[in-house]
């Protein structure tokens, strides 16, 4: 039997990294979004970049996963995947999607959420061809999310496709694999505080301002 102090519902964790205040913001989100990135990589945060990518089917039905950040370009934030996973036929459908950053070590977190379309593709084809050759090949070989019956499969096709590039220095990028950009309608800023008395700030797009307003921790 757990000890009383091992149980999920005592942990604890009172945030007293710092605050923020309406003279921290800026009038643009997306320049407090690459400060407070800039603040956690500076932070030695181990892949300050990793987010989590909500995505819903038509029916409504929702899922999460993490996946990365890889560039903010034009107020858009970029990251790559499979078009035929689970998350890439859920856009597909339902170009709606919400990302979370959270820092616990800097105590910060960003909410995002807006809509999302596919990169232009020699944009998808020059990042892919800059990966290690490696996932290059991995993305050839993974049917991502589909089902399969052993991992000898998956390896079996990394060898196959090994074998095929062996004298090649990148692989042409799979039609079925690039990028998407979320451009955001609402981004909201947390900085953890003391005793659950947390600093919230949300912006949301209204035409082609940013309307702020603190909210309730």
């Amino acid at each position: 039997m757990k000890k009383e102090k091992d149980h999920i519902k005592n942990i604890r964790v009172d945030y007293n990294q710092g605050t923020l205040e309406a003279k921290d913001l800026d009038p643009n989100p997306i320049n407090l979004f690459e400060a407070w990135m800039h603040i956690a990589i500076n932070a030695d945060i181990s892949e300050p970049n990793a987010m989590t990518l909500s995505t819903a089917s038509l029916e409504g039905q929702p899922s999460s996963r993490v996946v990365l950040l890889k560039d903010v370009e034009n107020g858009s934030f970029i990251f790559f995947t499979n078009y035929d996973s689970r998350k890439g036929i859920e856009l597909a459908s339902n170009p709606k999607a919400a990302l979370v950053f959270f820092w616990r070590e800097i105590g910060k977190q960003v909410r995002i959420e807006g809509l999302v379309k596919k990169i232009d593709p020699g944009k998808s084809t020059t990042y892919f061809q800059s990966r290690p050759k490696g996932s290059q090949i991995g993305a050839h070989a993974s049917n991502q999310s589909q089902v399969i019956d052993h991992k000898n499969q998956l390896e079996k096709k990394v060898l196959e496709i090994e074998a095929t590039y062996a004298d090649e220095a990148h692989l042409p990028r799979p039609a079925n694999w690039g990028g998407y950009q979320l451009k955001p309608a609402m981004i909201e800023f947390w900085q953890g505080r003391p005793s659950r008395l947390h600093d919230r700030f949300q912006y949301t797009k209204v035409g082609e301002k940013w309307e702020i307003v603190r909210l309730a921790p």
